[in-house]
């Protein structure tokens, strides 16, 4: 027998749908981050391209960069699925030094406020001009000055139009220095 078996159900259901819902209680801050619509990047195949993700962390809070400062706490990650014989790559900002009343003697290194995350888009030539969808996720944990909050996914997705690559430019023929009548 656990300690819990004596609770009746409905009483473990209502504790369990609070702790869910507190994130709803009016007034209350919920840690968030958020992504800015990105407009479809027109990419050649064969060639490399940015695009850039921009992402804003809700006031009050900080999430860990890339690469925190200790191997305890969650890095922010982008994980994202590219259609076949697309390549992509993910270059993540440099985050911020900074310390908090909850180890004021320690420096974490987190986003605050607007970030960008540069993903690099290289269609291989075979790939088909047209529209692709990219999507993923967006992995982070958010903190606030007293707390960090269970770590949360934002789903992310944009649009690449693949291109042929322009002709290379005609060439003149050479001039004849013969006089043609």
């Amino acid at each position: 027998m656990n300690r819990f078996s004596s609770i009746p159900v409905p009483v473990m259901l209502l504790a369990a749908l609070l702790a869910i819902a507190q994130d709803d209680i009016p007034g209350r801050k919920v840690p968030s981050v958020v992504m800015s619509p990105v407009p479809t990047a027109s990419v050649t195949r064969g060639k490399s391209s940015t695009v850039d993700l921009s992402f804003r962390v809700g006031s009050g809070f900080h999430i860990n960069s890339n690469t925190p400062k200790s191997e305890f706490l969650i890095p922010t990650s982008l994980k994202l699925e590219a259609p076949t014989d697309i390549v992509v790559g993910v270059k993540y900002p440099s985050g911020e030094d900074r310390s908090f009343p909850f180890s004021p003697d320690e420096k974490l290194n987190v986003y605050t406020g607007d970030f960008t995350v540069a993903v690099s888009v290289r269609p291989l030539a075979s790939v088909l001009p047209g529209k692709y969808v990219l999507r993923g996720n967006l992995k982070y944990q958010a903190c606030d000055n007293a707390a960090c909050y269970p770590p949360k996914q934002l789903p992310v997705q944009f649009e690449v139009k693949v291109v042929k690559a322009p002709p290379p430019p005609r060439k003149n023929p050479g001039q004849s220095p013969h006089i043609h009548t």
